[in-house]
């Protein structure tokens, strides 16, 4: 049986910024991700579309951040939200790695 594909919703304010952590995230073969640069495309994409970490780059004004989180805390709030400010795919890979790790053992606390 094969293992599902990690579900990823990239939202960034900068095209060359989103389009390279999309392609470093699609590269591995256990992870999928989408990207939207405005709000409103990113909310949609999360309503028709199940993700498990939605990843925020850097750039996303306060204010639109913080509703972002709300919103998609709303609708899932099992949702992994992390904040993203760059410095390579190692520590891109590192981060998400980290948040599932993060998920995985505190699904197993509450068992």
């Amino acid at each position: 049986m094969e293992t599902p594909k990690v579900n990823i919703l990239v939202v960034g304010r900068h095209e060359e910024i989103l389009e390279t952590v999309l392609r470093i995230i699609n590269k591995s073969e256990n992870w999928v991700a989408r990207g939207a640069m405005k709000d409103e495309e990113a909310i949609a994409l999360f309503d028709t579309e199940k993700f498990d970490i939605v990843l925020l780059c850097g750039g996303i004004q306060e204010e639109c951040e913080a509703v972002l989180r709300e919103t998609f805390k709303q609708k899932d709030p099992e949702i992994i939200i992390i904040q993203h400010y760059g410095g390579g795919s190692g520590l891109l890979s590192n981060e998400i790695i980290h948040a599932l790790s993060q998920r995985e053992s505190s699904k197993n606390y509450n068992v």
